[in-house]
């Protein structure tokens, strides 16, 4: 790249520049962290586990089935059985599928199995034999025919055309109460009263409220993740998983999420999956029984990471620093997994594959990804977009700065010869900067300006509109307290990320106005009030909601069902001019339509000469409102409102 030492440059000032907000890190629980140790480890600090080969409480065989016709036809089976390691390995009425190695590890426990599936291999069962001596073990396994690939995730893939509405399903409707807890289960029982219990949402309360998703524009669907979290404390998150194959029987079942995948698409409604690489729970049963001692990333003591991403690239990091945010234990409950362990690898990988072709979700948000091995993660998103072609990935990377950002991203030319296969980032510098933007007035970088200067550093990715923007999440203060329950402010911030670049996300309960401080982050995973029978208050519908309430719900509803039958704010292109005064407008464009946005970050009112915009006014005369449909017949000076956006179809 020629101009790289002059890019590299313009970085540097504008780090240096940068006012710098701290990064709000994701599922961190520092209070009374005690409570969550396992029975029989310290506090703070952990025992170095061995890998026992103990007795096996259950069989295991996994993935549980897989599919002909896949692009890569290797697939590498992990067998868990009590004492398996000295079996020998056949396969029984197979054809077209090859037994290529069979890899031992320090547990007997754990056998893996490499096979290779052919062109041509045509679906059905066979068996996977291991025999010692007169000990003759039989695992059944199955080939599926996969459907037409082009059939299995929504096109087009997840974009700019779609708004993603961020759920927490144990705290957003308990729709089937007969799940809400089981004996056999290490935390049983709902509180709702306490933020470390689980409530009872489930994904039966989720598939009953998709006609509240639509009337308010919601395109595509995230969940915060659904697999088995069973943990003695904190369960509800699912961010401690404990089995990677099943849904947490408390919110549903496997089945029961494929039917809430293919209900969504039936209403236009993409589904994107959360999932975990850096991390699982230590209850997780390959655990409790490592296959080896590498399986996990070992420590004396109990460590975390630094959660700094910056140690990635920094030319001088220490390996010191380096080791610590890349192995650390996320926490005392959260056993940091060993990527560069090449069957954890393919494990991780084909899990993902798996959940692809098994359900059809459309997207996935990989939470903490920088912490987990790099090339790893490269490998498996090179993996996916062979697979299903154009699959929407975005990775949790809450960075310092625009370049360290956009470093994780792919085809950015920021990293050497290392490229990420990464499409996007969940956009947190954007998400700051529209926070700055509506409480610090303008100066020479602050305010608005800072919203300006992130958006004119897009030329570091690829392609920024892939970005998934956002005003707050599960792990941050919600938006509303951010702005100090300014309610303008929090609509103004709302029309931004709707008409800005980028595909929208935004946090359930934001549209009724919802608020909390991440102090701890239990206070921003409320449950939406009448998702639970007995409710006082029904906020899913109309009747139920204030008159403040329905007023921000509208303003969603119009803005986003507006985003979605005009291609202009998917892929429109962007202009934006330098904020004065406090006030910033910008444009999206294209060949049928252009929107004119102008927000006022002042405490008054504003009368926005407009001379200054003709390259992109010229020959319009007049504009709609998009969100009251009021007609301006004279643009030379456009009033707008204190703390508001105003969003113009100019005709």
């Amino acid at each position: 790249m020629k101009n790289k030492p002059i890019l590299l440059l313009c970085l540097a000032i504008f780090s240096l520049l940068s006012c710098k907000l701290p990064a709000q890190q994701g599922n961190i629980y520092d209070d009374n962290p005690e409570q969550r140790l396992p029975i029989g480890m310290e506090k703070s600090k952990h025992r170095f586990i061995p890998a026992t080969g103990g007795k096996v409480d259950k069989v295991r065989v996994e993935p549980p089935f897989w599919w002909t016709g896949m692009a890569s036809p290797e697939l590498e089976v992990l067998i868990y059985d009590e004492n398996i390691t000295d079996h020998q390995v056949t396969l029984e009425g197979v054809n077209g599928v090859v037994l290529r190695q069979v890899y031992q590890v320090q547990n007997p426990n754990y056998l893996f199995v490499a096979l290779e599936i052919g062109p041509g291999t045509p679906p059905g069962k066979f068996n996977i034999v291991l025999t010692k001596g007169k000990d003759r073990k039989v695992y059944f396994y199955e080939l599926r025919q996969r459907s037409n690939p082009k059939s299995e995730i929504r096109n087009p893939k997840l974009n700019a055309s779609d708004f993603i509405y961020l759920l927490m399903p144990d705290r957003f409707a308990n729709g089937d109460p007969s799940n809400d807890s089981y004996p056999d289960m290490t935390q049983v029982g709902t509180n709702r009263s306490k933020m470390y219990f689980r409530h009872g949402g489930d994904l039966q309360g989720v598939l009953n409220h998709l006609d509240y998703l639509t009337e308010l524009g919601v395109t595509a669907l995230w969940l915060n993740p659904v697999m088995e979290n069973n943990q003695p404390y904190e369960s509800y998150h699912g961010y401690a998983v404990t089995d990677f194959y099943n849904v947490d029987k408390r919110l549903g079942s496997n089945e029961l999420y494929k039917k809430l995948v293919d209900d969504c698409h039936a209403r236009g409604i993409k589904v994107v999956m959360d999932i975990i690489f850096n991390h699982s729970g230590d209850q997780h049963w390959f655990i409790r029984d490592l296959p080896s001692e590498d399986w996990v990333h070992q420590w004396k003591d109990f460590t975390k990471p630094n959660y700094r991403e910056t140690v990635v690239a920094d030319p001088y990091a220490s390996g010191y620093d380096r080791e610590k945010n890349m192995d650390g234990w996320f926490d005392n409950h959260m056993p940091d997994l060993n990527q560069q362990n090449p069957r954890l690898a393919n494990y991780l990988i084909q899990n993902v594959v798996w959940w692809t072709v098994y359900s059809g979700q459309d997207a996935y948000r990989i939470d903490t990804y920088f912490y987990p091995d790099q090339a790893f993660l490269a490998r498996w998103a090179k993996r996916m977009d062979e697979e299903f072609p154009g699959i929407e990935l975005f990775g949790e990377v809450s960075a310092q700065s625009v370049p360290m950002q956009a470093l994780f991203t792919k085809d950015n030319y920021l990293s050497g010869d290392f490229n990420s296969n990464l499409p996007a980032v969940k956009d947190f510098q954007l998400c700051y900067a529209i926070a700055e933007a509506l409480n610090r007035p303008q100066g020479w970088n602050e305010g608005v300006l800072r919203l300006y200067y992130t958006l004119a550093l897009d030329f570091l990715y690829e392609d920024p509109s892939r970005n998934v923007t956002f005003l707050d999440n599960h792990d941050m203060s919600r938006f509303l307290s951010v702005v100090n329950g300014d309610v303008d402010k929090l609509k103004a911030g709302l029309g931004v990320l709707l008409t800005t670049r980028g595909i929208p996300s935004m946090y359930y309960g934001t549209e009724i106005l919802l608020k909390g401080t991440s102090d701890p982050d239990g206070k921003v995973r409320q449950d939406f009030p009448g998702g639970w029978a007995g409710d006082a208050a029904d906020k899913f519908n109309a009747a139920g909601r204030t008159k403040e309430e329905n007023d921000c719900f509208n303003y969603v509803k119009k803005l986003a069902n507006y985003r979605k039958n005009n291609s202009v704010l998917h892929d429109g292109r962007l202009m934006q001019f330098i904020p004065e005064g406090g006030v910033y407008v910008y444009f999206r464009y294209n060949a049928d339509k252009t929107v004119m946005c102008i927000l006022n970050t002042n405490d008054s009112a504003n009368n926005v000469p407009t001379e200054r915009y003709a390259e992109r006014m010229l020959g319009f005369t007049k504009a709609k409102n998009v969100v009251t449909d009021e007609v301006l017949n004279n643009l030379k000076g456009i009033g707008v409102q204190p703390q508001s956006l105003l969003v113009l179809e100019l005709q």
